[in-house]
């Protein structure tokens, strides 16, 4: 029963956030649907007709993003008699808000190099389960990542004022938040791969470009080595449970160019 009921938290917690991200995209949708409508086919006036042709560009960023984390548990068992395997999950995500100053350089026609460093400040809770007496422990973590993204941008062709594109790219990051002593900790410094989606619309005094962007983190972040919690075997057991920890972003960013 206890195995069942940890399945049922974590069905509910994909169910959770598939409802996130579908309302995410619907908003991007609404957003795209609603800009569309300035660039009608009877339209004759072109904005900024050669703001694509600049060899180097610059702009800025604001948006929002969901910070997630994916455990891979080793089926440790605790040597208390009243405690069997923990598992650890993230129930609900908290939007957090990312701002960005960005870099572009023109390779081709079709393609552009760009460089957004910026800071994304957010939170997330991490909910622990025992599978036997099914008690639960939380944990707030709070982060402040320092990013540098680079990412290739692919663009198609301009249809009047909108021009649809694609991203693909690596983005470093730091943490530059305060570490505690707490159940589990993280290492500061991670690598993501990154893929995004997005639609240049070339309004009469700038670009305003909504994007989408999926990170996925690559390296284990947890920190397996815990001398701070010699003397706390009862907080270590979860640090014990967890093979590896990786990073996941789901990230909303509107540019300004």
């Amino acid at each position: 029963m206890a195995q069942l009921g940890i399945h049922i938290s974590k069905l509910r917690r994909e169910c959770v956030s598939i409802r996130n991200l579908r309302l995410a995209w619907m908003l991007v949708c609404v957003l795209l649907c609603s800009f569309g409508a300035m660039a009608k086919p009877g339209d004759k006036i072109l904005n900024r007709p050669y703001a694509d042709l600049k060899r180097w560009h610059f702009g800025f960023s604001v948006g929002t993003q969901f910070q997630d984390l994916s455990f891979t548990h080793n089926g440790h068992v605790t040597d208390a008699p009243e405690s069997g395997q923990w598992f650890m999950e993230i129930p609900s995500y908290a939007p957090g808000i990312c701002a960005n100053v960005l870099a572009d350089l023109r390779l081709h026609k079709h393609f552009n190099l760009r460089f957004s460093p910026g800071m994304y400040f957010g939170s997330k809770t991490v909910e622990m389960i025992d599978a036997n007496s099914e008690s639960k422990l939380r944990q707030e973590i709070k982060s402040a990542y320092v990013v540098l993204p680079f990412d290739l941008k692919i663009s198609g062709e301009r249809y009047y004022n909108s021009r649809p594109y694609v991203t693909l790219g690596a983005m470093g990051t730091f943490d530059v938040g305060k570490k505690r002593s707490d159940y589990l900790q993280f290492n500061s410094a991670d690598a993501y791969l990154t893929i995004g989606l997005g639609c240049d619309f070339y309004l009469p005094f700038f670009k305003l470009n909504p994007e989408i962007k999926f990170c996925f983190g690559l390296t284990d972040i947890l920190r397996h080595d815990r001398p701070d919690l010699d003397e706390n075997p009862d907080m270590f057991k979860i640090t014990q449970s967890l093979t590896k920890v990786k990073s996941k972003m789901f990230v909303l960013t509107f540019y300004f160019e």
